[in-house]
């Protein structure tokens, strides 16, 4: 039988002297302890966080770790009257920002509006002593103090179980806390990355959404209100009052409010020297509805205000966390999922804004500061605080050139609390609401969802899930979605790894997936095939039986064109990074089957980890040392010539 062979440089050497162009080598054997050392510092700490100890004397070293675990000793150094200039405007910008946020975030996590205040007073100075980001603002925000509520509420009514409620609050912040550092300490800070960006923009969206139809009890002035966060028992609650629950003045009050915050946020987009603008205007609509309600007397006639908010500084809880009892588990619970969602959004921040500046954020020293900051603060009355996206982005635009800028704010909160809360007394809930629903928008990226949609489909299906979760069910549902479906793409593209024939480019040595390639060209009698996953239990399978079909698929266009049958199989296998037993097994069962048709199975291009462990299970002798190549083009330059002598 005559063959056609590809073109090949004749520059090569002949395979008729050659068995094979290149040997493929083997690596240095490691001993197992080596081995698992290795994969444990490149799992744990692949940063190699004590560079910069080695060689370095004892007095030294005690300097660097003090500055690793507060990045200020080593900033501060350097920090001078300029730099405080920057980051003493973005501090009272954020401040004026912080101050009504933080009021109505806490009636989002149905605490006290002082509670709010602490929760910007403490956790920021803990903050800006070991955090390593440059712009994030700390702070409560609305999406972890809608969370809070609602998994605290669960639990004991915030109005007839007041006391015991606070207490769970507490418990929860600690074990948020606790949770964050952990995940610092022991470097677990890639356990978060399960959670996929698609996930988190439609969580993010949905929670968006429900926070601010949780807003309209306070923006419509309804009395009775559902405690369920969930769309339709929310709009089925609104309608419900429509003839006797709404109060027009308060209608008007927060419809007035809320075009303001628009259209200050619509002048800091248009001119982005104007970004103070949206910046103060939430401040300025505190203190204008607070003026005309105490003037006019509004809350006579219906209008809800905040009433006293409690003057000075943080009180200690430490007696008021649940260290033992029934109560313990319920804190432990909500704290690691308030935690961990904390957590996300924070690094998520943290790091856009470090690249914008071109700077690095190191994730770990964020969840130790973000731990420490937390359970410092469960102790002296504060609530789950975090990286807030709005007051970052503020504190960037404002010139922030430190963590000082955090200091600044948290100072302004303090003077607040010692002089300025009780002006807040006739402050109407309806601004409250209005200022949060501005400030929740901003979480609504329907660009993002539709990039994701045009880049990937099942991270679309990801993000409407998470979404759609939180506005039809619950926030915590919501998050449950979000992460089930990360998880379940995970294992598809695990279980379930992509696989193609290759050709050959004309007038190369190169090999390419045909369908991305057209002018790629099959070898005649050889199909190329390329595994694109590492091979293990899960997918080993899935895998032989894949390639096994491409010989079919192709064995039955061969036969309808009346072409040369295929006699050689070669496996692509530099994308597969591994294999194990299973794997092993199933190359195995694939020799055999294919020995059956009178196919030859080759190996092209495997890794160091792959070829030790094919070597040590003897798969290079079960197939033959002569069909382990280092390239496709060794692997088709030995096989052609043998085509043509069959």
């Amino acid at each position: 039988m005559e063959m056609d062979v590809i073109s090949l440089p004749s520059s090569r050497i002949h395979p008729e002297n050659s068995p094979y162009v290149h040997k493929v080598c083997m690596p240095p054997k490691q001993k197992f302890i080596q081995e698992f050392t290795g994969m444990a510092k490149e799992l744990f700490f692949p940063d190699d966080p004590l560079r910069d100890f080695r060689g370095q004397p004892r007095s030294r070293k005690i300097i660097l770790g003090l500055q690793s675990v507060f990045p200020i000793l080593q900033w501060g150094r350097d920090y001078n009257l300029t730099k405080f200039k920057g980051d003493l405007m973005a501090g009272l910008t954020i401040a004026s920002l912080c101050i009504p946020e933080d009021i109505g975030n806490a009636k989002l996590a149905n605490l006290s509006p002082q509670y709010g205040l602490y929760s910007s007073f403490v956790p920021p100075l803990i903050y800006a002593c070991m955090g390593s980001s440059r712009d994030i603002a700390i702070g409560p925000v609305s999406v972890v103090s809608i969370l809070m509520g609602n998994l605290l509420q669960d639990e004991f009514d915030p109005l007839k179980n007041k006391a015991d409620y606070q207490r769970l609050a507490f418990t929860a912040t600690f074990f948020a806390g606790i949770t964050q550092a952990a995940l610092g300490f022991l470097r677990l800070g890639f356990l978060i990355d399960f959670l996929s960006h698609a996930a988190i923009v439609g969580f993010m969206g949905g929670a968006a959404i429900s926070i601010g139809l949780q807003q309209l009890k306070g923006f419509l002035g309804i009395k009775n209100f559902t405690k369920k966060t969930d769309i339709v028992s929310v709009m089925h609650s609104v309608w419900g009052s429509v003839h006797h629950g709404w109060n027009w003045q308060t209608i008007l009050i927060g419809a007035s409010f809320l075009a303001f915050l628009l259209f200050a946020k619509y002048v800091g987009k248009k001119n982005k020297k104007l970004f103070w603008v949206p910046a103060i205007a939430p401040l300025i609509s505190i203190i204008l509805s607070t003026f005309l309600v105490y003037i006019t007397r509004a809350d006579k006639k219906g209008v809800k205000i905040v009433n006293h908010i409690k003057k000075g500084i943080n009180p200690s809880s430490v007696n008021e966390i649940y260290f033992s009892g029934k109560d313990l588990g319920k804190g432990i619970k909500i704290g690691v999922v308030a935690g961990v969602i904390a957590l996300t959004e924070a690094i998520a921040i943290g790091r856009t804004f470090a690249s914008m500046k071109d700077y690095q954020v190191d994730g770990n020293k964020e969840m130790l500061a973000m731990g420490m900051m937390n359970v410092v603060g469960s102790m002296t009355s504060c609530y789950v605080a975090t990286g807030s996206f709005s007051r970052s982005a503020v504190n960037k635009m404002a010139g922030c050139q430190t963590a000082v800028s955090n200091i600044v704010m948290s100072s302004v909160v303090l003077l607040t609390l010692e002089f300025i809360t009780p002006l807040f007394k006739y402050t109407p809930n309806a601004t409250l609401a209005a200022i949060i629903i501005d400030a929740v928008l901003g979480l609504i990226d329907i660009e993002a969802a539709l990039v994701i949609w045009k880049i990937d489909k099942f991270d679309f299906v990801a993000c409407m899930g998470a979404f759609f979760g939180v506005v039809f069910a619950s926030v915590e549902i919501g998050l449950l979605i979000a992460v089930c479906l990360s998880l379940a793409k995970v294992l598809l593209q695990v279980t379930r790894p992509r696989t193609a024939i290759l050709g050959n480019i004309p007038r190369s040595t190169v090999y390419r997936n045909v369908q991305q390639y057209p002018e790629a060209t099959k070898v005649p009698g050889i199909l190329v095939v390329r595994v694109d996953s590492a091979i293990y239990f899960s997918n080993s399978n899935y895998v032989r039986e894949r390639i096994l079909r491409w010989l079919t698929d192709e064995e039955e266009q061969l036969k309808a064109k009346d072409q040369p049958i295929i006699k050689f199989l070669i496996i692509e296998m530099s994308p597969v990074t591994d294999i194990d037993t299973s794997g092993i097994h199933a190359l195995e069962e694939l020799h055999r089957s294919l020995q059956k048709r009178g196919v030859q199975l080759g190996i092209a291009n495997p890794g160091s980890v792959v070829i030790e462990k094919l070597h040590t299970s003897k798969f290079t002798e079960l197939i033959g040392d002569d069909l382990i190549f280092l390239t496709v083009a060794d692997a088709v330059m030995t096989c052609a010539p043998k085509m043509v002598e069959a």
